[in-house]
């Protein structure tokens, strides 16, 4: 989740480009490569005559014109029109309509005059780049179903072998280690978690010199219409070699639609029971004709191409399978409210301390092998085993697959959709909705802060990305909040903070032993905890199979690597994409066939997009990246407009409409520090006092700049775009018409000093910006020796307290109140340089929110506040 709010760029796929100017050198990491060299090797050299560009390229011969790159179309335009039309575009419908009108089709010069023509000349001409769609009848119970599939194998090779990935695969897997002496082991990608490295020792007692390809499977029945009811049950497709950078994007084009699945309900069938047995008796029987050829893959292994043209020995291994809990139920065959992975019982999934194991494969295996003595041997072999009794399930026969091994932790459904949506009923019922609701209006504003202007808790169908942007402020807002029967808060905010903390430790890009370990204390200081709502009347358990999965997600994260490597996330956006997208392409009857021809074609595309570019780029071949463990920094840098949002300030209108009161002051002392320099003995305060007395301006109105933005970095890795991570907002005062309009001044994390190291809270503080301005060059030369080097933009902050020694035990935040000096707020003149990101202040709102406090002014109206650490992951990396 947090897709807007530092989410972890793309450029940690990067080999080189600047980090965020506060980030240190770079740590040192240790990799210890498999140690069997034959792991992952070619088979045959490399031959870049023989890449999937150069491989494409020679089925496209244009006899007429062999300089046109864009062949079977006759033009650049005509290229560019189709592919708006099929990427970008309306309707077909509409698009014949657009054509039709006279004169269009022959000034552009286009040689098809209606969407069939353009559909004939993609489907005829193009090659085939990702395998077609085929049906195929499945009989469950004496009825037959469609099911639509492509050929697995196919669909791997045209992942494994796109040109857009080959320089980024991996092949073996490896150990990662923060320090030299190999002891802090790092988890990132999934080629550094234990499964890939004993897979692999499995795989080289049979058949050394193998390359594993992982395969991760999602499946999720989706509503395709708002009205109607309408379903599809799509089977998507990823494989671990390509970096779960890449996989967590789904324009990346990394996941592939495998399959749509029956979405029958067998209404027909009277028995609940009998009806909940065959459906996933036929959601069983269709996987396992879709995932059959994995079997020999899996064993002897096929000869696959890369797109960079090198062949090896592929090994196809299911490894994980991704899904919310009636999926992860259905896959495995365990009954409702136990949990898919583990031998606990039901009425235990609430506790922390309750030994469980695995399920035992064998087990399972051999109950299911019960199915040729008769249907009544088989459901209790079954049911003794602890499964449902399902025939022939999918995973029987893969090998080396283990479902139970396989179930990921799903960050959506199970924190965000589940845990956090249960914390905020719970909350509300304790300290009452309409107090958490005052609270939520009265929240200062922030570049990664939703204000709630209604509040939360009269919200319905709350969305992950509404749930995972309220986690930003809860912990905050529920500080000092009277229970009833006054109850001690103290353990509610422990268990509050507990979970928070959870939920954002697991989602490191990258895990150490040291921060699993902090994971696991997070779960516990919850479970420690948890008791409170018992106590307040609110729960009589916590026989949650959602918060029970949490306990697996310490050994998940070691066997796969981080979360990120499997989140249902990614596949609910896929949706959108390859199942709704292409609903609504249709006519609505005999949809699937319909469907599955529209995503051939736009996959035919998109592959002539990848060659095209190609072409474009003069054919060149990258050189293989490197991986490195991702780390809690952005590649960001600080952006400023080129000019100023108000070209000139009045000293007075700073005072009056941007609430810099000082102003005058501040900025004649920071011209007597920058013209002492680097002074060996520091000027007393009236020292300076007396020397900015003196100080005359060559000027009274300075340009002035309302925004700081922080932008992502592209240098030349695959995310393209400059997106916005974070912003300061400095804006005055104004009138529109009868309406006034507060003021605007975020507060802001700022460097004290050049030498000041993020991990060491001493070098920074908080301050509020009121104005951004710049000095007129011009001005510079009068004000300044030669020799003295003025940043071109400058802030003028008011500031908070010093940090204090260590946060609250209870909450885990700062608590910071305004810098005064005789009765005045302390302010001062930095540079922009020195401001390092935007930070959230959470009033401390006592039993009760002042009903006259307001988002625009509870920044002047309060003076004590909490420093909001979850307002990104960044920022509770540092102040945690």
């Amino acid at each position: 989740m947090l897709p807007d709010d530092g989410t972890f760029d793309d450029t940690d796929l990067r080999d080189d480009g600047t980090n965020d100017n506060n980030d240190d050198s770079e740590t040192h990491n240790t990799l210890v490569p498999y140690p069997d060299p034959r792991a992952g090797q070619t088979t045959s050299r490399l031959s870049p005559d023989q890449s999937a560009n150069v491989t494409y390229g020679a089925q496209l011969v244009d006899a007429e014109n062999e300089e046109n790159l864009y062949y079977p179309f006759a033009s650049k335009i005509e290229w560019e029109v189709a592919r708006w039309a099929k990427l970008r575009g309306s309707s077909s419908t509409a698009f014949t309509d657009l054509l039709s009108i006279d004169g269009v089709s022959e000034r552009l010069g286009l040689s098809f005059k209606n969407a069939n023509e353009l559909n004939k000349l993609i489907d005829h001409e193009l090659p085939t780049g990702r395998p077609k769609f085929k049906r195929e009848q499945v009989v469950v119970a004496g009825e037959a179903f469609d099911v639509y599939y492509r050929d697995i194998i196919k669909c791997v090779k045209s992942l494994y072998g796109d040109p857009d990935f080959a320089r980024y695969l991996t092949f073996a897997p490896e150990r990662h280690y923060a320090d030299d002496d190999e002891t802090v082991r790092l988890f990132h990608d999934m080629h550094t978690g234990k499964w890939w490295w004993d897979t692999q020792k499995k795989l080289d007692a049979h058949h050394p010199g193998g390359t594993i390809v992982p395969i991760i499977i999602s499946s999720d029945k989706t509503q395709v219409t708002m009205f109607r009811n309408k379903t599809a049950y799509p089977v998507y497709l990823t494989i671990g070699n390509i970096p779960k950078e890449l996989r967590r994007k789904p324009s990346s084009g990394s996941h592939i639609l495998l399959a749509y699945l029956p979405t029958t309900r067998l209404e027909h069938i009277t028995n609940k029971a009998s009806r909940r047995r065959a459906i996933a008796n036929l959601y069983h029987a269709c996987l396992r004709r879709v995932l059959a050829p994995l079997i020999p893959a899996g064993t002897e292994g096929i000869s696959m191409r890369s797109g960079d043209g090198a062949r090896r020995r592929c090994h196809l291994i299911f490894a994980s399978f991704v899904g919310d809990y009636p999926e992860q139920l259905l896959t495995t065959g365990v009954k409702f409210g136990e949990c898919p992975k583990c031998d606990v019982d039901a009425k235990d999934t609430g506790s922390n301390t309750t030994q469980f194991h695995l399920r035992k494969l064998s087990e399972v295996l051999d109950a299911l092998a019960a199915f040729d003595d008769g249907n009544l041997a088989f459901v209790r072999a079954c049911a003794a085993a602890g499964i449902k009794p399902v025939i022939h399930p999918f995973w029987e026969d893969l090998p080396f697959a283990n479902i139970f091994r396989a179930i990921t932790p799903d960050i959506l459904h199970q924190l965000y959709q589940g845990l956090i949506k249960h914390l905020l009923a719970w909350l509300s019922a304790a300290c009452g909705g309409a107090e958490i609701d005052a609270r939520c209006r009265r929240l200062p504003p922030n570049h990664h802060i939703r204000l709630f202007t209604k509040g939360i808790t009269c919200l319905s169908r709350v969305s992950g990305t509404e749930h995972a942007q309220i986690c930003r402020f809860i912990l905050g807002i529920i500080i000092d909040i009277r229970l009833p029967n006054n109850l001690n808060a103290g353990r509610l905010l422990r268990a509050v903070r507990g979970l928070l903390d959870f939920l954002y430790l697991a989602q490191y890009p990258c895990h150490s032993s040291e921060t699993l370990h902090s994971l696991d204390e997070a779960l516990d200081l919850f479970h420690q905890n948890k008791d409170i709502f018992i106590q307040l009347g609110i729960r009589n358990n916590f026989n949650l199979p959602k918060l029970h999965a949490a306990r697996h997600y310490h050994l998940m994260i070691t066997l796969f690597g981080t979360t990120d490597n499997y989140n249902t996330e990614y596949t609910e956006r896929l949706h959108i994409d390859l199942a709704k997208d292409a609903y609504r392409a249709t006519n609505h009857k005999d949809e699937f066939i319909q469907m599955t021809r529209w995503l051939e074609r736009k996959e035919k595309i998109l592959r002539h997009q990848k060659f095209v570019s190609w072409c474009l780029a003069g054919g060149h071949h990258f050189e293989p990246y490197h991986s490195r463990p991702p780390d809690m920094t952005f590649r960001r840098e600080q952006v400023m407009t080129k000019h100023p949002t108000v070209k000139a300030v009045s000293f007075q209108k700073m005072v009056e409409d941007y609430g810099a009161t000082h102003f005058r002051e501040a900025l004649a002392r920071y011209i007597v520090h920058k013209r002492r320099g680097d002074h060996s003995v520091p000027l007393r305060d009236r020292e300076l006092d007396l020397l900015a007395g003196d100080i005359h301006f060559p000027f009274n109105r300075l340009p002035v700049f309302h925004k700081i933005k922080w932008c992502s970095i592209d240098t030349g890795g695959v995310t393209k775009g400059h997106d916005t991570l974070d912003s300061v907002h400095a804006k005055p005062r104004q009138k529109l018409g009868s309406r006034l309009i507060h003021r605007r001044s975020d507060t802001a994390f700022i460097r004290l000093g050049e030498d000041s190291v993020i991990n060491d809270l001493k070098g920074f503080s908080v301050g509020q910006v009121r104005v951004i301005f710049s000095l007129p060059p011009k001005s510079l030369q009068l004000l300044f020796p030669p020799t003295v080097n003025i940043p071109p933009h400058l802030a003028y902050i008011e500031w908070f307290t010093p940090f204090p020694s260590a946060p609250d035990r209870n909450n885990g935040l700062y608590k910071l109140s305004r810098l005064m000096r005789g009765g005045d707020r302390v302010s001062s003149i930095v540079p922009v340089g020195d401001i390092m990101r935007s930070i959230h202040l959470i009033p401390k709102f006592g039993d009760s929110a002042p009903r006259e406090w307001t988002s625009e002014t509870v920044l002047e109206d309060c003076n004590v506040f909490w420093v909001n650490s979850y307002i990104d992951r960044y920022n509770f990396s540092i102040f945690r």
